[in-house]
């Protein structure tokens, strides 16, 4: 989704809570890993990986000048003879620390083998994001374990897909607060310069 589908997508919903909702949960993911630099982990579930969030982060990540938002993908299914980017265990949440940020998609109950990983991780210091649909209770117990999340009901115009594209976009804002204070113009220009003669990012 390119800026022009996002931007007709927040015309849709203006008036809606979700824009202030999304920009808050994006300011939430932005804040974490600017302050902590730690790294941004992302895991779905079993059934469920967040190929196209992982992606537009990684734009983002790089029009933005951001490179904490570009993250590590954590598969399920991953295997040593992956590519190195789509390679990464659930081992990885286990040794997860203060200082990371994890952020746990799920279009419903996440399972109880990965709501254990993240358990241990929120223990062991790490920050947890959830962004999750469902409203049984099983899923709901994401939700309780995250330090900020973001819950999208079962509504025609909207599902967990373009809330995803609504919260990536807005974490790449230059809009968005960031601990690090603003950069002084020269350094911003110098960065924009670096971006646009940069080669394109790769895709997953």
């Amino acid at each position: 989704m390119d800026a022009v589908r996002v931007a007709l997508l927040r015309e849709v919903l203006a008036g809606t809570e979700w824009l202030g909702a999304t920009r808050r949960f994006a300011g939430a993911l932005r804040g974490s890993v600017v302050s902590y630099g730690g790294g941004l982990l992302l895991v779905g579930t079993e059934e469920y990986e967040p190929w196209h969030l992982a992606a537009h982060l990684v734009d983002e990540a790089a029009w933005s000048g951001m490179p904490e938002l570009s993250p590590t993908l954590v598969r399920h299914g991953a295997r040593e003879s992956d590519p190195a980017h789509l390679a990464v265990g659930l081992g990885r949440i286990e040794a997860a620390r203060r200082g990371e940020t994890l952020l746990v998609v799920s279009p419903g109950a996440p399972g109880a083998p990965l709501l254990e990983r993240v358990h241990d991780a929120r223990r062991a210091g790490a920050t947890v994001l959830a962004l999750s649909a469902g409203d049984t209770a099983e899923d709901r117990e994401l939700p309780a374990l995250a330090h900020e999340s973001l819950a999208v009901p079962a509504e025609p115009e909207l599902d967990l897909d373009t809330v995803q594209h609504l919260v990536s976009a807005a974490a790449g804002e230059n809009a968005l607060p960031s601990p690090r204070g603003r950069r002084r113009f020269r350094d911003r220009l110098s960065r924009l310069a670096d971006q646009l003669t940069a080669p394109p990012t790769a895709r997953w």
